[in-house]
């Protein structure tokens, strides 16, 4: 009788057992609980500087249009830059202002020339004229005449240059469209030249530019 309570504890001693050595195992095992499944995919962080493909192609767009914006509005600075050139040489009283108005017209019907067909190219219908704001300068200096047209028209001209200087040496570094870009930079260097020149003439004719008083002002 005791032996038969002694082979019964022992045998349920060994179950316990057992069962503890199995639960280990399988605790052990990859796949056990508390463990990290080995092939679930790591989710990557995503770089700031890598963009997606849509993003690119906006940016693609944008830049595009940007081009077109410069080529249609530097045809119409180009006609304005003609049509005020022709005026000087009718209207001043000066030699040098009309000596710059005649390069005027000379130089920025060459550059309207290189620009057209790349007007042309990026399907931009060429301007009838020069833009609302050009015509109201125009209006304004067909007004005027002898030292007024004068001082009027070389104060409109260094400010002018000074913007469209601004604007081609921009589009110089960014223009997406190959022939844009060399027109720009083309561009850049004859309106550099015109800058230097205006504000030559300005000098000699006493003329304030940027807000600066010359002496016949202050008399």
């Amino acid at each position: 009788m005791i032996l038969n309570k002694m082979c019964n504890r022992i045998l349920l001693c060994s179950v316990s057992m057992l069962l503890v050595t199995v639960i280990a195992v399988a605790q052990s095992q990859p796949g056990g609980a508390g463990q990290q499944q080995p092939n679930m995919p790591r989710q990557q962080p995503t770089s700031p500087g890598m963009g997606s493909p849509g993003t690119d192609s906006g940016l693609a767009n944008q830049q595009a249009m940007a081009d077109q914006a410069f080529v249609r509005k530097a045809l119409e600075g180009g006609a304005a830059e003609v049509q005020l050139g022709q005026m000087a040489q009718q209207k001043s009283q000066s030699d040098d202002v009309k000596r710059f108005g005649l390069k005027m017209v000379e130089d920025h019907m060459q550059l309207g020339d290189q620009i057209k067909p790349i007007a042309q190219e990026l399907g931009i219908k060429e301007p009838k004229g020069p833009s609302k704001k050009d015509k109201e300068l125009v209006a304004k200096l067909d007004g005027l005449s002898g030292h007024q047209f004068d001082e009027a028209y070389i104060q409109a001209m260094v400010k002018d240059h000074k913007q469209d200087l601004k604007e081609f040496k921009d589009e110089a570094q960014t223009a997406q469209n190959p022939n844009v870009k060399q027109v720009a930079q083309q561009g850049a260097g004859v309106i550099s030249q015109h800058l230097q020149m205006i504000q030559q003439i300005a000098q000699i004719h006493n003329v304030a530019t940027e807000g600066k008083k010359t002496e016949s002002s202050m008399q």
